[in-house]
């Protein structure tokens, strides 16, 4: 197989992951794909993105603004130049967003471990209990995990800074 066409199928496979696990719009899932392959070594203009998904200007736009509200990507100028060049977020970044979903389903297993510890009855309660106990752990788990693979993400972002 060609490199092209490995790419392109590629981009199509992280589109169909994002639509499907992530809830993005087709475009939106095909140009993030387009980033994470495309635009290591430089940034892609909006310009290029609209030419190589052949969508219209609007909703390339459109996508663009929800990936940036999302924070799902970035962008940077250049001096002289007026353009954007987008750029998918580090993944140190992306991570430490998915730590602030688990930060918050933390809050939530405690709270109902606080109310079933004060509320169980019956056998599905106290039930409820007991999956909700082993669920915290199993966050606290994925915490510490996180936390490792953030910190490894920030060293290999900071070497490849001080190289460029």
């Amino acid at each position: 197989m060609d490199a092209q066409k490995e790419k392109e199928e590629i981009i199509e496979l992280f589109g169909v992951h994002f639509e499907t696990h992530y809830n993005l719009p087709p475009l939106a899932s095909r140009i993030l794909g387009t980033l994470i392959i495309d635009s290591c070594r430089a940034g892609i203009t909006f310009e290029e993105l609209v030419e190589r998904t052949g969508a219209s200007k609007s909703s390339v736009s459109t996508s663009l603004n929800l990936l940036l509200k999302m924070e799902k990507i970035v962008y940077y100028t250049i001096p002289c130049d007026r353009k954007k060049y987008f750029k998918p977020s580090p993944l140190s970044e992306r991570f430490s967003n998915y730590m602030k979903m688990i930060d918050f389903e933390k809050k939530i297993v405690e709270r109902v471990i606080a109310y079933r510890n004060q509320t169980a009855e019956c056998p599905a309660e106290q039930c409820n209990l007991k999956t909700s106990t082993a669920y915290k752990e199993h966050l606290l788990e994925i915490e510490q995990l996180m936390i490792k693979t953030i910190d490894m993400f920030k060293k290999i972002e900071a070497d490849i800074d001080n190289n460029n």
